[in-house]
């Protein structure tokens, strides 16, 4: 009989140890998930701060940019009379023609406004000035453009 109280107090001890050992692992683990948690979040929000400036830089850049094209003919630099020129945006900005003004016009150009430090033509942009550098240009006239009833 002493065996078995000896063997039930081994096996309580046991299962008591196992059960504090969880326990006091569970804690741990729990507490340093916690602390990691807090962690990312400091981090994900200090990223999310940063990408917030960094988006409203560019939009402020963007928006800087068109407003320089479109004001492009009213500054000193430009070599045209202002009221020559035509603001297109996209895929180019301008479409200027010389002499427009005192009717007789002597030439077509197009231009593109470029602001910033990065001030490189997109793929499209290279494309139409090869066009035009090679001729690729011509005039069309739709006449009386109307839908058919019927």
């Amino acid at each position: 009989m002493d065996t078995v109280l000896v063997v039930a107090i081994a096996l309580a001890a046991a299962v008591i140890a196992v059960f504090l050992t969880y326990s006091i692992l569970r804690r741990r683990l729990e507490r340093q998930f916690r602390s990691w948690q807090d962690e990312q979040l400091v981090l994900w929000q200090r990223e999310r701060e940063t990408a917030q400036r960094q988006a409203i830089a560019q939009s402020r850049a963007v928006l800087g940019g068109k407003f320089t094209e479109q004001m492009a003919p009213y500054l000193p630099q430009f070599n045209y009379d202002p009221t020559e020129a035509r603001f297109i945006g996209s895929p180019i900005d301008l479409v200027v023609f010389p002499g427009l003004a005192s009717g007789n016009p002597t030439e077509i150009v197009i231009m593109e406004i470029k602001t910033g430090s990065n001030c490189q033509l997109t793929p499209q942009q290279r494309k139409i000035r090869q066009l035009i550098e090679n001729g690729m240009v011509r005039w069309e006239c739709l006449e009386n453009p109307s839908t058919e009833e019927g």
